[in-house]
């Protein structure tokens, strides 16, 4: 007897913990993460991921 083939739902969009948005972004801040992508092997996304999350656990409010 054949053996089947177990195929799992796909998560629905939002449910791996992220959101997925558009902003509009300076041309020079792209070639910006683009070079630091390059240097790190990372995505933009993981870059802007990293550098939002330091930049909220750094900032004040007055």
């Amino acid at each position: 007897m054949k053996e089947k083939l177990i195929i799992n739902k796909k998560s629905l969009k939002g449910e791996d913990g992220y959101k997925t948005f558009s902003i509009r972004i300076r041309d020079d801040t792209v070639a910006n993460l683009d070079k630091l992508s390059q240097e790190t092997n990372r995505s933009r996304n993981e870059l802007i991921n990293i550098l939002l999350d330091y930049a909220i656990e750094n900032s004040e409010v007055k």
